[in-house]
């Protein structure tokens, strides 16, 4: 899937549109970057190195080939978009002075570009090869968003394969979790929101399958998923309107009741609620909270209400 640009550390990233829910947290949320693909390059040589090595810099004794003619040839394909050139350049640099401080520089570098043609899994396993090795590093943080990025931009709809979406809300929760000061953990709070709602939408689906065909345990346990896991997602009012329907038709009257009763006491104006409300009404019975139903309890943990 291809995405539109936004400014990066490095350049420009390619946050993912066309989720339905918070389409404009991306633009609003984008982390913002300097001017000039040379300025952001410098970023991650940090202040001590606002500009790349000399082309006299040969690095470790033992390589003919200088550090900084490699280094700076890729930043040059770098600076014209050739990022396929640019990580095969500064391969050569990990490869050729793998003690240097431009191999560590490199390292990330590599992922950026590998990112940045949308490879994914070259730009992932770069971004960890740098976390493994260099741990400790200042720009450790960027590594984990890039991967996080790189999980994201694979984010397909809800008819395919969730695993890169789940991996993708892991690695950005991790951004947040291990860097919440850093530059990038805003953004990445922002699209682990879409993650989020794109895990609780595939919930969703197949718990509607499921209830179009009767099989009402295996519904609940899909939507009971979405009420659990991903409360906050905008999915959870419908949620609680198909777990009304799945108990009423089970004949567990409790239990649709106090779905009905959360869905009305914290989304009283939607129509998801009227509908429950209607459902109810038909076998004379009224929202009312059992205190003693897994759904009560699981509102209460998460929310500290009732």
């Amino acid at each position: 899937m291809r995405h539109s640009r936004s400014a990066s550390r490095f350049g420009t990233i390619k946050p993912v549109s066309g989720f339905r829910l918070c389409a404009v947290l991306i633009a609003g949320l984008a982390i913002a970057g300097c001017s000039g693909l040379e300025s952001k390059l410098d970023d991650i040589m940090g202040n001590d190195a606002a500009a790349p090595p000399s082309a006299s810099d040969t690095g470790s004794f033992e390589d003919t080939t200088p550090v900084g003619t490699l280094y700076n040839k890729g930043l040059d394909h770098m600076k014209v978009g050739e990022y396929k050139k640019a990580a095969k350049q500064f391969d050569e640099v990990e490869r050729l002075h793998p003690y240097s401080t431009w191999a560590t520089r490199s390292t990330l570098m590599v992922s950026y570009a590998h990112y940045q043609r949308n490879a994914y899994t070259d730009s992932i396993n770069a971004a960890e090869r740098f976390i493994q090795l260099h741990p400790g590093n200042k720009d450790v943080a960027y590594a984990y968003y890039l991967r996080g990025l790189s999980y994201y931009e694979q984010i397909g709809d809800t008819e395919r394969d969730q695993s890169n979406t789940q991996k993708a809300l892991e690695s950005l929760e991790e951004v947040g979790r291990r860097f919440p000061d850093s530059r990038y953990a805003r953004d990445a709070e922002a699209k682990a929101v879409l993650a989020r709602d794109q895990l609780a939408g595939t919930e969703m689906r197949v718990g509607r399958y499921y209830l179009k065909r009767y099989a009402y345990v295996a519904a609940i346990n899909r939507f009971k998923t979405v009420v659990k896991d991903y409360q906050t997602t905008s999915h959870t009012p419908e949620a609680l309107l198909r777990l009304t329907e799945a108990y009423y038709a089970l004949g567990i009257r409790s239990e649709a009741q106090t779905a009905a009763a959360l869905l009305g006491h914290n989304f009283p104006n939607s129509q998801w609620y009227n509908d429950a409300y209607r459902l109810l009404r038909t076998g004379g019975l009224e929202p009312q909270v059992n205190n003693e139903s897994w759904l009560a309890k699981t509102w209460r943990n998460a929310t500290g209400s009732g």
